[in-house]
């Protein structure tokens, strides 16, 4: 066995804290409380930090013409209705339009999705329509194609913007521009109702006679080869349709339904087709 001897416990001397001690102390706490506080300004906390602008975007969907761009550009940015279309013609928006367009943006506001926010101007948005046109047309299978047919870049573009108006579905956009080649190298007209709506600032599927005689160099009736200008703005489909188009001897075609486009080299068939185009109008408008 062994034996402790006791000894008085010793009592735990509690710090002093002099002044000097005390400014020491707070200096370190204000140092923690600074640390904490950064992190809390830099994740928002600052009123006087600015709130990141929400992206929007405008998007212009393939063949709209360039009316109805201009119309959705001034009701994006909340403009006065024909404010853009003052733009697209004032020279000192400067569009980079190839010299064959003759100033008109028209087949040169590429359908895409746009971004859009407070500082966005009508002109800076035409600007990038037109250049985002320019690279897609400076492919170069697309001036391939157009000097394959015979044609310039801007006359490949025209033939794209019909194709586009005219065709009921993508698969039906290579027969569209087929018939375009084949009715050219024939030196037909083209006779297309989209070239007389484009006159007339419409969109139906209803043509008369009466249309058919209207003076405008876009009647396709009654003038021969392509019309002055593209009809509306194209896509990548309806230009991939005019640079590489279906193979077939089709020169005429009628869309009876929708799904149900008929194409034919036979000029009886072509009329028994738009007898049936007919007779489904009637019917729709008796129902």
């Amino acid at each position: 066995m062994t034996y402790r001897t006791w000894q008085p416990e010793r009592r735990r001397r509690r710090p002093r804290l002099t002044r000097r001690g005390k400014f020491v102390l707070l200096g370190a706490l204000l140092a923690v409380a600074a640390a904490i506080t950064v992190p809390l300004l830099l994740l928002g906390g600052d009123p006087e930090r600015p709130v990141p602008e929400k992206q929007r975007t405008l998007l212009i969907p393939e063949g709209w013409r360039g009316g109805e761009v201009y119309a959705a550009v001034d009701r994006s940015l909340g403009l006065p209705a024909g404010t853009t279309r003052k733009a697209a013609q004032a020279p000192a928006t400067a569009l980079a339009l190839p010299a064959a367009a003759g100033g008109n943006p028209e087949g040169y506001l590429f359908p895409a999705t746009y971004p859009v926010g407070k500082a966005t101007t009508p002109e800076g948005l035409l600007r990038y329509m037109v250049d985002t046109a320019a690279k897609r047309y400076a492919a170069p299978g697309i001036a391939e194609g157009a000097r394959r047919h015979g044609m310039s870049v801007h006359e490949l573009v025209i033939v794209a913007s019909i194709v586009q108006a005219e065709a009921d579905t993508p698969e039906d956009m290579g027969k569209v521009a087929r018939v375009v080649y084949n009715r050219l190298a024939q030196g037909m007209p083209l006779q297309m109702d989209s070239t007389i709506n484009y006159a007339l600032g419409r969109d139906t599927v209803d043509t008369t006679h009466q249309d058919t005689r209207i003076d405008s160099p876009y009647n396709t009736y009654e003038r021969r080869g392509l019309p002055p200008s593209p009809i509306g703005n194209p896509g990548d489909q309806a230009m991939g349709a005019a640079v590489d188009p279906a193979d077939g001897d089709w020169l005429y075609f009628v869309t009876v339904r929708h799904g149900d486009t008929r194409f034919t080299a036979s000029y009886p068939e072509h009329q028994a087709n738009v007898a049936d185009f007919n007779e489904q109008r009637r019917a729709a408008g008796t129902s």
